[in-house]
């Protein structure tokens, strides 16, 4: 009897989810933002680093804060070069991300929780991609999309028991939700 054990076809890792400011006349405060997956980096940054190698440089460094990554590897492996992983915690922004290319530069990453929803995730991929916007932080960002979402939430309509009594059985219109960015040059990647 003679046993075949055939070896599973790798899965590709799914794309980064990235916006990035395209090359103009100022930087500002971030160069774009990431929405990963996940909290794993060993996991998620090659599919981040593997997207922005030929837009940036080979990526050979990156730095976290660690209040929201529960393991932060020294080394990640990606695609035949391997990039080393730092952590500080009061030099960088807990919703940042900080990437460093031999050569090419630094480059700050605005990093979108992984549990946020996807039109929270999109106005915060837009927000730090955008040249027109206000020069905020990562974690200002993030603090005004929150601060937007309790707002809209507060505004929302009464559910048909609560419209009933209070507003004598007519509807209240749900304001209206404006989730879409200027028209912007920016590098969209991944979905």
């Amino acid at each position: 009897m003679t046993v075949t054990c055939r070896q599973p076809a790798p899965v590709a890792a799914p794309p980064a989810r990235l916006a990035l400011k395209t090359d103009g006349p100022s930087r500002g405060l971030l160069d774009g933002a990431w929405w990963p997956r996940s909290r794993d980096l060993l996991r998620e940054l090659p599919a981040l680093t593997d997207a922005l190698d030929p837009v940036w440089g080979r990526i050979t460094r990156i730095a976290v804060n660690p209040e929201h990554w529960p393991v932060i590897p020294r080394k990640v492996p990606v695609n035949g070069h391997v990039v080393k992983v730092g952590w500080f915690t009061s030099e960088i922004d807990p919703h940042k991300l900080l990437l460093l290319s031999y050569g090419s530069g630094r480059w700050d990453l605005l990093v979108i929780p992984p549990e946020t929803g996807a039109r929270s995730a999109a106005r915060l991929l837009a927000a730090a991609s955008d040249y027109d916007g206000p020069p905020l932080t990562a974690s200002a960002l993030i603090a005004a999309d929150r601060a937007g979402r309790a707002a809209s939430t507060a505004d929302r309509p009464l559910d048909p028991d609560q419209t009933r009594e209070y507003e004598g059985g007519t509807r209240v219109a749900p304001p209206a939700v404006s989730a879409r960015a200027g028209d912007v040059s920016r590098l969209i990647i991944g979905r």
